[in-house]
This record gives C-alpha cells, sequence and structure tokens, in this order.
C-alpha cells in the first residue's frame, strides 16, 4: 500500500514537471514569437526614418537655390539630420534611454523640417516649380507612414508589453534577463498637447 501512493505522488510530481515544462516552454515561444513581430515593426519604422533621411539632402539643396540667405535653417537641418544619423539603432526596442534619445533626435529633425517648409512659404517661385512640389509631396507621405509605423510599432510593443507583465509569464521572462524586457513606446512631441494659437 505504500508502495503505490509512492507510485502515485511520483507519478503526479512527474506529470507536474512535464505540465511546468511545456507551460514554460510555450511561454517562452510566446515571448519570442511577439518579440519578433516589435523586431519586425521596429524595421519598418527604421525604413521610412531612413527614407525620409535619403529625401533631406534633395529638398535641402532645391530650396538652397531659391533661398540661400537663409543659411541658419540649412544648418539646423543639416546638424539634426547628422544627429539622427548618428545614433545606434540596434536592440532599441529593448533600452527605454537609447529609445528617448533616439526619439528626440528625430523629433529634432521634424522640428528643423518643419521650420525650412516655413522659409519656403517666402519664396513662391519655389514652391511653384514641380521639383519642390514632388520633393514635399514625398516627404509629407513619408512624414505620414512615419506616424502609420510608429502607431503599429507601439501596438506590437503593447502586444508584447502586456503577455510579458501578465502574472507567472513575468516569473519566466525574468529568468532569461535582459532578452525580454518590457518595451519601450513612442510619445508624442512634448507640448503637443497644446493647441497652436492662430493669430490673424
Amino acid at each position: 500500500m505504500g508502495k503505490a501512493i509512492a507510485l502515485i505522488v511520483l507519478l503526479v510530481l512527474l506529470l507536474a514537471c512535464i505540465a511546468g515544462g511545456i507551460y514554460v516552454a510555450t511561454t517562452y515561444n510566446q515571448l519570442i514569437t511577439l518579440d519578433q513581430k516589435v523586431q519586425a515593426q521596429w524595421a519598418q519604422v527604421e525604413n521610412v526614418y531612413q527614407r525620409r533621411m535619403d529625401l533631406i539632402p534633395n529638398l535641402v539643396e532645391t530650396v538652397k537655390g531659391a533661398a540661400a540667405f537663409e543659411k541658419e535653417t540649412f544648418i539646423a537641418v543639416a546638424e539634426a539630420r547628422s544627429k539622427a544619423g548618428q545614433i545606434n539603432t540596434q536592440g532599441l526596442a529593448n533600452n527605454p534611454e537609447a529609445f528617448a534619445k533616439f526619439q528626440q533626435a528625430q523629433d529634432s529633425l521634424s522640428s528643423a523640417l518643419s521650420r525650412l517648409l516655413v522659409v519656403v512659404e517666402k519664396y513662391p517661385d519655389l514652391k511653384a516649380t514641380q521639383n519642390f512640389r514632388d520633393l514635399q509631396a514625398q516627404l509629407e507621405g513619408t512624414e505620414n507612414r512615419i506616424a502609420v509605423e510608429r502607431m503599429r510599432f507601439n501596438e506590437a510593443a503593447q502586444g508584447f508589453n502586456t503577455k510579458r507583465l501578465s502574472f507567472a509569464t513575468t516569473l519566466i521572462a525574468g529568468f532569461f534577463g535582459s532578452r525580454f524586457n518590457e518595451k519601450a513606446y513612442f510619445k508624442a512631441v512634448s507640448g503637443a498637447e497644446t493647441p497652436p494659437q492662430v493669430k490673424f
């Protein structure tokens, strides 16, 4: 009788270990799948930011021809582009501090580009050229794509973080160190919640 109980206890423990192992393996695979989704979406974000970086020199050269004395604006765009291009994006989605620096550099570049387009308003002849209109349309399309890809990245990060922070999964993820760190989110530019003042 004692041997039968010991055998049953042993069998129950063995089944519990197998079930626990299956749960850990399944959870690990789910985290890998969600992490890969975040990484793929991050690649899309980088792709559209690279497209914008590639358009900027042509846009600046086109505007320079008509607005040669607006040097401060051109310098600001060049410096912002250079700073944005210097950031190492390897593993950025897992590093909140580096992610914040990347977003800040991209926001600075967006701000410099906005100032450049304000300068263009002073030059109706430039706005009328086909080359400038084509570049402006491509840049506007790229900015829209950036917004969409950032939104999709945030959705993928939310899916990962929800799984990562749920009970039991958080314990399993903790065993793997920084491999399954919580993902950062893109956030609005500081001051975006305040509507601009319109003066006539």
